[in-house]
C-alpha cells in the first residue's frame, strides 16, 4: 500500500457500494455536510453484491478500500448492507488508524433498538444481507423484546439499478414481497439496502402510513456527522469538488445518478481490478 499523508478535516470522505444505492447515503451526507468532499466508488462491474459469496465481497471491499485510502480519505463509509454485513471488520482491519470506517448497519440497529422497546420489526434486503442474519442478531442483542422478521427481496436492487421504479412493474414486484406472511402486522420496516430509499414512496403507499419506514441513509449521515465531529475532522471550509467513480460504465447508472444530483455528476470510469 502507498504511503499515506495524515488525515485532516480537509481530507475527503470515501463511500462505496455495488451500484447506485450508496448515492442515497452520499446525498444525505452532502445535505448535512455540504463542505465535505466525497469520493464515491460504485462497483458496477460486480453488481449485485447480494448474489456474491462472502469471500468475493471481502475481496472487492478490500480493493475498493485500498483505492479510497490512496485518495487519503479520512473516513470510509461502506454504503452497502451486504458489504457491511460481511466485510466491515475486514475493511476496519485494513484501514487501521489511517481512516475511520462506518457500516450502514450499526447506526440503524442502534436507532431502531432505542426507538422501539417492543413490537415487530420487518427487514427487507438482498439475499446476502438476509443470509447473514445480522439485523436479527444485532437487534436481539440490544433488545430481547423485539420480534424481527426478515424477507429477502432479490429483485428490488437490480430493478432499481435499471431505473424501474414509480411504475406498474415496480409496484407489482414490491407488493408481492410486502404481502409475504412474515411481514404481517409489523410496526416498522427497515429498508436494509441503500437502493431501497428510491422506492420508499411506493412502500409508504402500500402501508398507507400505518407502518414506520426506516430509511438508513439519513440515520447513517447523522452518524457520520457525529463521528467526524467527535474526532474533530469536520471540514469547516468548502472542500474540493466531489468525485464519482464506477468500475464499469453503464448508461442506466449514468441516468440514475441524475435523480440525485441532476446533471452535476461527472462519472469517471476506473477499472481498479485491471491494475493488479
Amino acid at each position: 500500500m502507498a504511503n499515506h499523508k495524515k488525515q485532516t478535516s480537509k481530507s475527503p470522505i470515501g463511500i462505496f457500494d455495488s451500484g447506485i444505492g450508496g448515492l442515497t447515503v452520499a446525498r444525505a451526507i452532502n445535505k448535512i455536510m455540504p463542505n465535505e468532499q466525497l469520493i464515491y466508488f460504485g462497483d458496477t462491474a460486480h453488481f449485485p453484491y447480494g448474489e456474491k459469496s462472502p469471500d468475493s465481497i471481502k475481496y472487492y471491499a478490500l480493493r475498493i478500500s485500498d483505492f479510497l485510502l490512496k485518495q487519503n480519505c479520512k473516513m470510509i463509509v461502506i454504503a452497502c448492507n451486504t458489504a457491511s454485513s460481511v466485510a466491515y471488520q475486514t475493511v476496519k482491519n485494513q484501514a487501521g488508524n489511517k481512516a475511520l470506517v462506518v457500516s450502514v448497519i450499526e447506526p440503524v440497529v442502534n436507532n431502531v433498538a432505542n426507538q422501539y422497546k417492543q413490537g415487530k420489526i420487518g427487514v427487507i434486503a438482498t439475499k446476502g444481507t438476509i443470509k447473514s442474519d445480522i439485523y436479527n442478531k444485532r437487534l436481539k442483542e440490544l433488545n430481547t423484546s423485539l420480534q424481527v422478521s426478515s424477507v429477502a427481496t432479490p429483485l428490488l436492487a437490480p430493478m432499481i439499478e435499471e431505473g424501474f421504479y414509480n411504475n406498474n412493474i415496480s409496484r407489482t414486484v414490491i407488493n408481492s414481497y410486502l404481502l409475504k406472511p412474515k411481514l404481517k402486522n409489523i410496526d416498522a420496516l427497515i429498508l436494509a439496502c441503500t437502493h431501497y430509499p428510491l422506492i420508499r414512496p411506493e412502500i409508504e403507499e402500500y402501508y398507507k402510513q400505518k407502518v414506520k419506514i426506516i430509511d438508513s441513509a439519513e440515520i447513517v449521515a447523522e452518524h457520520v456527522y457525529a463521528l467526524l465531529k467527535e474526532h474533530r475532522l469536520l471540514n469547516k471550509d468548502q472542500g474540493e469538488k466531489s468525485k464519482f467513480y464506477v468500475s464499469d460504465y453503464t448508461d442506466s447508472f449514468a441516468k440514475s445518478t441524475k435523480i440525485f444530483y441532476n446533471n452535476k455528476i461527472k462519472l469517471q470510469y476506473n477499472p481498479i481490478w485491471e491494475n493488479e
